[in-house]
């Protein structure tokens, strides 16, 4: 059997189309392209046939984008291309994202026939001026009609929740998580708002058209969060991510083990034999190559081993659970833990932010609200 931080036990797959760019977006997405789509599957077969033969995998993700922008045919196309390909092994997680006013009864059978066990739902905020503030173009009841769809035919499912959005109060924050619960959720992402650079958020907050929250009431939200969530059953997993015991996302686990992965589509990322590589994410180019019979990759990296075990290191510490195991990151890597980063574990050791029981590396809760800080000294 092949290492699976070497040969990739996962799969991305990457649908750009989108009703709406929302402004704080960074993805490789697209609006008014609907056309395109057909093509696009099309495309995406064929580069996924440049495998040569079918591949295993424990996990697949299909992200965006909205995947569920595609309609009921194009998505039964989708999911039986990637079902030819990506051959899911037995009790293997297959996450489609959708959107709330994307997902319809229709779209939701074609999904669970088609081997899909789980949802990520991107709701956001419960708000409507916050939704406003992130030009979410749906509105705050189209999640629980969403999850009315979900339940019945997904064991798994989850959403995502964007807190310190510009105009958010520690009250609205509340009053979002306490939505999200009376959802009944197994599984929440909550991540603080980043403000990318490029975006059309960022470009409002450089001319001074928005503020950003300040950074204590980010702190509060942050910390609220942790604390409603686990008194509510949902362990925090990984810094952005809750769930109950056994709901976590296997996908995403993958990626903070530094695992190898497969990536397909425009401006999807993978990491197959060592190799990082990353397609255009320009659309027209990532037609136009595939179709001459070109590949459709763009930047590509190969990681000295001592570069590749930091970035294994900050990875594995972003799990708030599992953190660093000392003799899993050697088996690996390759690098003892200690020789490699000790002075700088020892530090954050010291100052209250890292915790170690002899074997395994984690965060503290106030290493949790300096994290970045850790992190980018490890790398």
């Amino acid at each position: 059997m092949v290492d699976s931080w070497i040969w990739p036990r996962a799969a991305y797959i990457h649908i750009p189309f989108c009703a709406h760019k929302c402004g704080y977006c960074d993805f490789a997405s697209l609006a008014g392209v609907d056309h395109l789509a057909d093509r696009y599957l099309t495309a995406l077969e064929s580069e996924m046939a440049r495998m040569g033969t079918p591949q295993p995998v424990e996990t697949i993700f299909v992200g965006g984008g909205t995947p569920t922008r595609l309609d009921a045919g194009q998505l039964r196309r989708l999911l039986a291309m990637i079902g030819r390909w990506f051959l899911l092994e037995p009790g293997g997680e297959w996450t489609v994202e959708a959107n709330p006013g994307t997902l319809d009864e229709e779209k939701a059978d074609v999904l669970a026939a088609g081997g899909v066990n789980r949802v990520s739902l991107g709701a956001q905020s419960f708000q409507p001026a916050l939704l406003q503030a992130l030009e979410r173009n749906h509105a705050p009841e189209e999640v629980a009609r969403a999850l009315d769809l979900i339940r019945p035919r997904f064991p798994y499912w989850s959403f995502d929740l964007i807190f310190g959005v510009p105009g958010s109060t520690l009250p609205l924050w509340e009053a979002d998580l306490e939505t999200a619960l009376s959802l009944g959720p197994a599984h929440l992402s909550c991540y603080g708002l980043v403000y990318e650079k490029g975006t059309a958020l960022w470009k409002q907050w450089q001319a001074g058209q928005v503020r950003e929250v300040d950074e204590e009431a980010e702190r509060a939200m942050y910390e609220h969060t942790i604390d409603r969530l686990r008194q509510a059953g949902l362990l925090m997993y990984e810094i952005s991510n809750f769930a109950r015991p056994g709901h976590e996302s296997r996908h995403n686990l993958i990626y903070w083990a530094n695992d190898a992965y497969f990536g397909v589509g425009v401006g999807a990322a993978r990491y197959v034999d060592g190799i990082r590589s990353v397609n255009t994410r320009d659309l027209p180019a990532y037609l136009r190559r595939i179709e001459e019979g070109r590949e459709a990759t763009g930047p590509t990296e190969s990681l000295e081993p001592e570069a590749h075990a930091r970035e294994t290191a900050v990875l594995m510490l972003r799990r708030t659970i599992a953190g660093i195991d000392r003799s899993d990151f050697a088996r690996r890597t390759g690098f003892d833990l200690d020789e490699l980063a000790g002075p700088t574990l020892k530090k954050y050791v010291g100052r209250g932010l890292l915790e170690e029981d002899g074997n395994r590396v984690r965060f503290t809760r106030e290493g949790l609200f300096l994290a970045d800080s850790v992190l980018c000294e490890l790398v």
